[in-house]
């Protein structure tokens, strides 16, 4: 093989560099175009992953509500048992009258509306101290069962002696009836 001449060589250098330049650029491209692809994708995820944390503080925001509730309320819905709940309610009851000082005359526990939404209801008469009738009336939000009052009145047992006679109607809620329509639960 004969020596190249310096023209040869300076040819053969040029097409070197200006070949290693086209390899630069085509695959200095391509790697730009692969880490910007990249970066969409580590963005998009990024955004998806704020989301998620928003949606996941709403549910912890409302689990906090939720168990604040139960510890108001002293209610735990893993505890209520459709066939023990109104015993548990008429139990409860007993003990808040006796806690607040009154005395049931009589309880009756009635078998709900076939068509309505509830469970049962109890009616109950009481007398008792004025101050005791309302500590009763007011425990009745912390008895560990739901409870709606649907009728509620009093009347003086003698006139002048602070004495009270408390007729009450409590509803017992059917959850199970309560639920949406729709198929999907509240928001």
């Amino acid at each position: 093989m004969r020596p190249l001449t310096d023209r040869e060589r300076r040819t053969l250098r040029l097409g070197g560099l200006g070949l290693l330049v086209y390899l630069l650029l085509f695959f200095g491209l391509q790697a730009w175009k692969h880490g910007e692809r990249r970066r969409a994708q580590y963005d998009t995820l990024r955004r998806e992953a704020a989301a998620w944390n928003n949606r996941l503080e709403v549910h912890q925001t409302r689990l906090t509500a939720t168990r604040d509730l139960m510890e108001l309320l002293r209610l735990d819905p893993a505890q209520l048992s459709r066939t023990t709940l109104v015993a548990q309610a008429s139990a409860n009851l007993q003990q808040a009258a006796r806690m607040g000082g009154v005395q049931l005359t009589s309880i009756r526990e009635t078998p709900a509306r076939t068509a309505g939404p509830d469970l049962s209801s109890i009616q109950l008469e009481a007398m008792g101290p004025a101050v005791g009738v309302l500590r009763f009336l007011q425990s009745l939000d912390r008895l560990g069962v739901p409870l709606i009052t649907d009728s509620l009145q009093l009347a003086p047992l003698q006139p002048g002696a602070g004495q009270l006679k408390l007729n009450l109607t409590l509803i017992i809620p059917d959850f199970d009836n309560w639920k949406p329509t729709d198929g999907r639960p509240d928001a």
